[in-house]
Parts: C-alpha cells; structure tokens; sequence
C-alpha cells in the first residue's frame, strides 16, 4: 500500500520586510541536510519570499530535486469561528476580519486539504514531498489529519524550520508522525518564530 509522506516546516526566521535572515538562512540549510537522506520527490513553497528563500536553501541539500511554488500554500487565516464557537483568549485576534476575507480564507484552507493532504492509490508508489510554508497552513493540515473540531487549529504554532510530518494512506486515517520537531536545529537556532520565553 502506498504511503504519502508530507514533510512539513515553517519557513526560516525572517526580518519585518519578510526576507530571510542569516539565521534562517542557516536553519534552512539544516532542515535540507536532515531531509537528504530520504527520496524526496519534490519541494514546495508559498509565494512568499521567505518560504522561497527557504525552499531554495534547503533544495541544495537535495540535488535534482525540483522546487516550485504552490499558491495553496500562502500564509492565510484558514477558518474564522462563528460567535457561538469562538475562544473568548482568541476574540481580539479576529477584530477587522470581514466575511469576504473570511471566506477568501476558507477556500484557500479547502484547496490546501485538497491537494496536499490526500492518499495516493493503494496500488501507487510511495511519495515524499516537502512544503514550505507558513504556521497557520501548517496547524490547518495538523487539524485535519486530527480530524478536530474546525476551531483547534487556533494554539497550534510551528518555530521557524519546525519539523512537521503527516502520512497519508488509503483507507486509513492520517497518522501525525511528528509535529513542531527541531532536532535538525543548534540550541541558539531553535525556538524562533514565537514569543520571547524561557524553552526548554
């Protein structure tokens, strides 16, 4: 049976104009040395320069591997809770949101699920893709595979090259092999992406 295997990460750490920094540089090279010993097939990226920039520092760690863009993967707000359902922590964080944006944001969360987070055919051979993205994309796909309410995708956060890996088969349920995994990272390197805390 045929698995699909969905190597997931955040882009590096970025600047406030959104452009790799030297660290994010260096976090991405070392997520591609972790990933050169599997048979990657291909490496997707947002649109978005640091995902781009992460993709393509990454990709020299994977000779002949092909790089490319996924407009399913751009950084996007994937479900806005209704009234009923919204987490009175998270209420704040949704204020000028319309019901355009909202929706906007929905489809592109349904052509993520769509395109990225199917088995393949029982009978086909496996398959190993890595994408670049972003940390809501990334919570949306680990929702899904959970199968957890559309709301729980708020709390789940990614650090900059966070390992995240979701393998897919027919007839069964998607299995959360890892989430948020930094062992690829030096201690300074990891962490970043999030809040200034103490972390173990």
């Amino acid at each position: 049976m045929g698995t699909r295997h969905v190597y997931l990460a955040r882009h590096g750490a970025a600047d406030a104009f959104g452009e790799l920094t030297p660290a994010g540089y260096e976090q991405a090279g070392l997520l591609g040395r972790r990933l050169a010993g599997l048979r990657i097939d291909a490496v997707w990226h947002s649109m978005l320069p640091r995902a781009a920039a992460s993709a393509r520092e990454l990709a020299r760690h994977l000779p002949d591997v092909p790089v490319a863009e996924a407009a399913e993967l751009v950084d996007h707000v994937p479900y806005v809770p209704g009234p009923e359902e919204m987490p009175r922590a998270w209420a704040g964080f949704f204020d000028g949101f319309d019901e355009g944006e909202a929706a906007a944001g929905r489809r592109t969360a349904d052509a993520l699920v769509a395109r990225f987070a199917k088995a393949p055919e029982r009978t086909g051979p496996d398959s190993h893709e890595v994408l670049i993205t972003h940390a809501y994309p990334i919570a949306w796909l680990v929702r899904d595979a959970l199968e957890a309410p559309l709301t729980r995708w708020l709390g789940l956060d990614s650090a900059n090259t966070g390992l995240t890996v979701i393998e897919y088969r027919a007839g069964l349920s998607p299995t959360l092999v890892m989430f948020n995994d930094l062992g690829h990272l030096t201690g300074e390197l990891r962490w970043t992406g999030f809040r200034a805390a103490a972390r173990p």
